[in-house]
């Protein structure tokens, strides 16, 4: 994600954080369902509208870093080293990924996703999002001669691995046994 620089952009992304901070503590403490935007919105110390100017739905208040995903999963086609093959680069960073999101005190976050089938719901058109994005990406890439839908299942594959590996008893082990599948898969294509 980029770092604001000017004075107005850094308060917007603190105003950002703050909600999203001030949203997860709630939702951990009380429970998703039993908190509602004016809860947050008055604890966070802001009107309603100023938190929809930051977040569309209640629900991407728990996604807060959604967008910041999304855009490294795209740079790690898009910045690689030119001689840089492509799925390294993205096991890399979903490594990265995993490690931030199975780190200590995450298990609560991700077992309130887990009980809440709005969030459920949320995750999975977010993961569709992130997929389509990065086949974009990977499309783009004039290096990378696959076709559309080579590049579709990949990204797919990729998010899917992301998932899979957070689940897991070993989430790094799993990432390395699932990525030697997409290796073969890309390989394949």
């Amino acid at each position: 994600m980029t770092v604001p620089t000017g004075r107005r952009e850094r308060k917007k992304a603190a105003t950002r954080q703050k909600i999203a901070d001030t949203a997860l503590r709630l939702f951990l403490e009380r429970g998703y369902d039993a908190v509602g935007i004016r809860d947050v919105a008055a604890e966070a110390d802001v009107a309603v509208t100023t938190l929809f100017s930051h977040f569309a739905s209640k629900e991407a208040l728990v996604f807060e870093q959604d967008a910041d995903f999304e855009q490294r999963l795209q740079q790690a086609v898009t910045d690689r080293a030119p001689d840089e093959p492509l799925i390294p680069a993205l096991r890399r960073e979903v490594h990265a990924m995993v490690r931030h999101c199975t780190a200590e005190g995450s298990a609560p976050i991700y077992r309130m996703i887990d009980e809440s089938r709005a969030l459920r719901e949320y995750e999975e058109s977010m993961r569709l999002r992130h997929a389509d994005a990065l086949a974009a990406a990977i499309a783009a890439d004039p290096g990378l001669d696959r076709s559309a839908m080579a590049c579709r299942t990949i990204a797919r594959f990729v998010i899917d691995a992301y998932a899979l590996a957070r689940e897991a008893a070993d989430p790094q082990a799993a990432l390395d046994e699932i990525f030697r599948m997409i290796e073969a898969a890309w390989e394949a294509a």
